[in-house]
């Protein structure tokens, strides 16, 4: 799940980087309508439960023909939604997010990685719980275009990582019996060129 924020951050890099490509360098915001940071984990091995973080906000630094760029994503960890508010309660206490004691978590990414003009990953840092470990976002779909609503470039595209809670002292008591040592974390998302 915490993965999922850095799936989020490491698509608004991807986003940053769409933008770059169309030939523009500079800052981009993430459009927090058209961004969301999810996760789902089976359950028991029977079913899959899914949840998302309702509040994010960051930047993407892109800059297309150096192919660099920083993406830096902040996730309101009790912004947690499952739809369902008794498990967003215990996934927000200390067996999972401990929310009350680390209230944020951050994804920054500080590479881009391309396959010719195209970037196909985003790599860098996921901090939960107030430990950081590497996270490396696939894009799975990435493109640009002039938004006729906001009058600017808008980039953005699908991305997803697999991670291991553990990594993160999460969930333990939970692994394997309740769920496996892996989330997978979707970030879709979308950032406006400022």
């Amino acid at each position: 799940m915490k993965n999922y924020l850095a799936a989020a951050a490491g698509l608004l890099a991807l986003v940053g980087t769409a933008q770059a490509q169309s030939g523009a360098s500079g800052t981009y915001a993430i459009d927090p309508t058209h961004t969301f940071v999810s996760f789902e984990v089976s359950h028991f091995g029977t079913s899959t439960n899914r949840g998302r973080w309702d509040k994010k906000e960051g930047t993407v630094q892109f800059d297309r023909a150096a192919k660099t760029g920083r993406v830096e994503i902040t996730i309101d960890m009790g912004s947690i939604n499952t739809g369902v508010a008794p498990f967003d309660n215990h996934l927000k206490s200390k067996d999972f997010f401990n929310a009350t004691e680390h209230p944020t978590a951050r994804f920054v990414g500080e590479k881009f990685v391309f396959a010719g003009e195209k970037v196909t990953a985003v790599e860098g840092t996921l901090t939960l719980l107030g430990k950081s470990q590497p996270v490396v976002l696939k894009a799975n779909n990435f493109n640009c275009y002039m938004s006729p609503m906001v009058k600017r470039e808008v980039c953005g595209g699908d991305f997803e990582a697999t991670i291991q809670p553990t990594q993160w002292d999460m969930a333990a008591k939970y692994i394997p019996a309740v769920m496996p040592d892996r989330v997978r974390l979707i970030v879709q998302a979308e950032a406006i060129k400022q």
